[in-house]
């Protein structure tokens, strides 16, 4: 049975996407810059601010100064309106509680930054995760396995025994590079091709399904 579950945040725990929408697409028209639909941003996210500030930015203004002037003001915007419309997602909340029940250790891990990270957690999920580790500067982000191996020393867990929940192919990466059990969710962000393509050895439909796999689920 595993004994540790990191969780992928932003497509597998919490619905963020019309949110980083507003702060990336009110960003982009400060700057008289066009806007992108929703859809192409399920592609944009997943693997940190600052990829996600080159995804929308046109090819001439992707340059270090002009980037980092969108990305003050993105992480401005962001700030203030990270919990208008994220949520978690239907079933999250309970099968989490169940988790915690049977005293499997939890823990997010997320390339979005740690601050943002953590007080999404505290406010929408409070007192359910052992660890909340978002981006920080100097910390490699996933699909370094770093920050997994961090919640599995603090906790003395062992590979073998920990699993991780992703949306997206960077997570699938994640629990692959870390030696970790990859399980893939279908109602995040991305498609279940990637996940299938990634490696991910279970994929699940809806977050109950993880109670079984995680009981019956090895390496």
């Amino acid at each position: 049975m595993i004994k540790c579950c990191i969780f992928d945040l932003d497509g597998t725990v919490v619905n963020s996407l019309h949110d980083l929408v507003n702060a990336a697409n009110s960003t982009l028209a400060s700057f008289g810059l066009p806007v992108h639909d929703i859809e192409k941003y399920k592609q944009f996210v997943g693997n940190g601010v600052a990829k996600l500030i080159e995804h929308i930015l046109p090819d001439e203004y992707r340059n270090d100064e002009y980037m980092q002037k969108i990305l003050n003001v993105f992480n401005e915007n962001y700030s203030r309106c990270c919990l208008d419309f994220t949520k978690p997602y239907i079933g999250i909340s309970e099968t989490l509680t169940e988790l915690k029940k049977q005293k499997i250790t939890l823990a997010v891990v997320s390339n979005k930054p740690d601050d943002l990270a953590k007080k999404i957690i505290s406010n929408l999920l409070p007192d359910i995760f052992d660890d909340v580790f978002g981006n920080k500067t100097g910390i490699a982000r996933k699909p370094s396995p770093d920050l997994c191996l961090r919640v599995m020393r603090n906790h003395n867990i062992k590979a073998s025994d920990c699993a991780f929940v992703g949306d997206s192919d960077i997570d699938i990466f994640t629990a692959v590079n870390a030696k970790i059990l990859p399980v893939g969710v279908t109602w995040g962000f991305r498609s279940q091709s990637e996940l299938e393509k990634a490696g991910a050895k279970h994929i699940i439909n809806k977050p109950r399904e993880l109670l079984k796999i995680l009981k019956n689920s090895d390496i």
